[in-house]
């Protein structure tokens, strides 16, 4: 999530009343988790097992709970509890903005497009040329929208993420910044969820297709002319690449990869990344000719053993 503009450390520091390590002057330009950060942004670390992988990031500034060695050329920011003071950013920076009609003022809705009726877009939301939004389809703030895009009723875009750290009162939410963003000929089906990311984007691309009742999880990237069927589960920061099909039923780990041209057969539970060109079947996944050549023997083995 980036800023409107660049911030000093020493103002970011102020934000959130914390110590800091490093040049006052540094420049800030936005917040980020830990997958997709940039130089110039800040990531949080709350665990000493993820120390190293954060320090080492491109993050410029790392929010962190402990004192350590800062690496050269970057910055820390030492907090007591660093998910607590990520969210101060995303409210300090992103606050939620209540909308008071349907379709806010703000939103920017491109030539030749339908909105049929009880549609709600919210703040400052992109839609582009020539897209039909069916009716009861929730737009949230700020999710962009391409050119020819069919989403059908009832469909949710932007929802927050399901992302939550359990405390001794019970589970904190980390507040979502990030956006929905549909490239162009994309079709949603009827009860659809698309989740905005933490703090970048959960991203359908061009020609891809998803069917009526599928859930999307924060922060995954789906690619090109995917085909996506009814009652898949995605879970969040997972890369689906070009020329996916995926059928029925199926649900993800988050953060795996299903690389290109790859075929999830129905009811599969995809536990790891999976390389593409390549049908896959079962739980734990496995390619399809050895998952059903398995099943053919355990089928043959109980015969035999109930014959003997």
């Amino acid at each position: 999530m980036n800023f409107k503009r660049r911030y000093t450390l020493i103002a970011i520091a102020e934000i959130l009343n914390c110590e800091f390590v490093g040049d006052p002057s540094i420049l800030v330009k936005g917040i980020n988790e830990i997958h997709v950060v940039e130089k110039g942004d800040v990531v949080f670390v709350d665990h000493p097992k993820y120390y190293e992988k954060a320090l080492n990031s491109l993050a410029t500034t790392i929010l962190i709970n402990k004192k350590v060695d800062c690496p050269e050329g970057k910055s820390l920011l030492i907090s007591d509890d660093p998910f607590r003071d990520f969210n101060k950013l995303t409210i300090h920076f992103n606050p939620f903005i209540a909308s008071k009609e349907s379709i806010s003022d703000t939103a920017i809705i491109g030539l030749g497009s339908i909105i049929q009726p009880n549609v709600f877009i919210g703040n400052h939301v992109i839609i582009g040329k020539n897209c039909v939004i069916h009716p009861n389809v929730t737009i949230y703030d700020n999710t962009v929208i391409g050119n020819n895009v069919t989403i059908h009723a009832n469909t949710v875009l932007g929802a927050d993420a399901f992302y939550y750290k359990k405390r001794p009162e019970g589970y904190d939410k980390l507040i979502s910044g990030g956006r929905v963003v549909l490239e162009d000929n994309v079709d949603l089906g009827a009860s659809c969820t698309i989740d905005k990311g933490v703090t970048g984007d959960t991203t359908i691309k061009e020609g891809t297709k998803i069917d009526n009742q599928v859930h999307v999880g924060h922060d995954t990237v789906i690619g090109k002319k995917c085909l996506i069927a009814s009652q898949t589960g995605i879970a969040g920061c997972v890369i689906i690449e070009d020329e996916v099909t995926i059928w029925g039923q199926v649900g993800t780990n988050s953060g795996i990869t299903i690389g290109k041209g790859a075929i999830i057969l129905g009811q599969t539970g995809v536990t790891k990344s999976v390389v593409g060109g390549k049908s896959y079947f079962g739980t734990p996944v496995s390619e399809s000719r050895e998952k059903l050549k398995e099943m053919a023997e355990i089928k043959r083995f109980l015969k035999d053993r109930k014959n003997s």
